[in-house]
C-alpha cells in the first residue's frame, strides 16, 4: 500500500513522536508500506510522521544514489526506537530536500559522525556509527521524529526568505508526483 505524504504546514511533522513496542500493529506491514510510499515517491528515506503516524520509524534505501556514494550500495534498514546518542566531526554544508516540502531544496549544515541506537525490523538492537553521506540521511529522517523539518535548520536569512514558499506549499499551491495530504484537507492526488 503506498501512504500519501503529509506536507508542510500538517501539524503532525511537528510533533515528537512515541517510542512503540514489538506488539504494534502490522508492524511489518506498515514497513513494507513505508518503503513501497519511498520508492513511489523517489525518496531515499522515509519517517512514519510523513505518512501521518506519530511513532519513531523511520526507513531509508541508499541504492537509487550508489553510483554517486558508493558506500549506499544495499544500505536498506529500518530504524526503530531509534536515538542519536552522539554527534560529532566537521559540520558540512550540503543541499537537501524533503518529501514534505516538494520542490525545495536548501543547504543545511550537519555533522559528519553520528552514533545511533535503533531496533531493527526483527527488533533487534542495534548501536553503529555512520559517518558522511549516510549520517546526514540518517539525521534528516531522524529529526522528523522530534517534529524538525530541514528548513529549520537553514541560516537564518535564508529562513526568512523560504516563508513565501513554505506558506505557499502549506496552501497546497505546488505540485507533486504522489499523493499528499495538506493539513485539516483529505488527499490531495497526483
Amino acid at each position: 500500500m503506498t501512504y500519501p505524504i503529509y506536507v508542510y504546514g500538517h501539524p503532525v511533522l511537528r510533533k515528537v513522536a512515541a517510542d512503540i513496542d514489538r506488539d504494534y500493529p502490522d508492524l511489518q506491514q506498515l514497513i513494507a508500506d513505508m518503503f513501497e510510499t519511498m520508492y513511489n515517491s523517489e525518496g531515499l528515506g522515509l519517517a512514519a510522521p510523513q505518512i501521518g503516524k506519530s511513532i519513531r520509524l523511520f526507513v531509508i534505501d541508499g541504492t537509487p544514489v550508489s553510483d554517486e556514494e558508493p558506500e549506499l550500495a544495499g544500505f536498506k534498514k529500518a530504524f526503530i526506537n531509534a536515538r542519536i546518542t552522539e554527534k560529532e566531526g566537521d559540520l558540512r554544508l550540503m543541499t537537501e530536500g524533503c518529501l514534505s516540502i516538494p520542490h525545495l531544496r536548501e543547504e543545511v549544515n550537519r555533522e559528519n559522525r553520528i552514533r545511533i541506537t535503533y531496533y531493527d525490523e526483527n527488533w533487534e538492537f542495534h548501536d553503529e556509527v555512520y559517518t558522511g553521506y549516510l549520517a546526514r540521511i540518517i539525521q534528516h529522517e531522524y529529526d522528523h521524529l522530534d517534529g524538525v523539518l530541514f528548513t529549520d535548520r537553514v541560516n537564518p536569512l535564508r529562513k526568512r526568505l523560504l516563508k513565501g514558499k513554505l506558506t505557499a506549499i502549506s496552501k497546497g499551491r505546488f505540485e507533486a508526483d504522489y499523493k499528499t495530504i495538506l493539513s485539516g484537507r483529505k488527499v490531495r492526488s497526483i
